[in-house]
């Protein structure tokens, strides 16, 4: 995951709505059942998806209250933790 997209896709669902968002991980995750699909292309496939179900994470948060600074940071940590376990 990468903070820099996340931020980006947070922006772009404040702007806009969270529906376009969670359609396209819609479309991502049926063009992973492509069978000819090459690996790098699955593993950039999911790279985006990733980055995309953060956004929606973070939107959460600010929605919750969080200051949008704050919950970018916390998800981060948050992902970080679980990678280091």
């Amino acid at each position: 995951m990468k903070l820099p997209v996340i931020k980006h896709l947070t922006n772009f669902i404040e702007e806009n709505d969270q529906d376009y968002v969670l359609e396209t991980i819609e479309t991502l995750e049926a063009l992973t059942e492509v069978s000819s699909l090459k690996d790098e292309e699955l593993d950039v496939i999911g790279e985006l998806i990733s980055n995309l179900y953060g956004a929606v994470e973070v939107d959460k948060m600010i929605k919750e209250g969080t200051p949008k600074k704050e919950a970018l940071n916390a998800f981060m940590k948050r992902v970080l933790g679980s990678i280091d376990t």
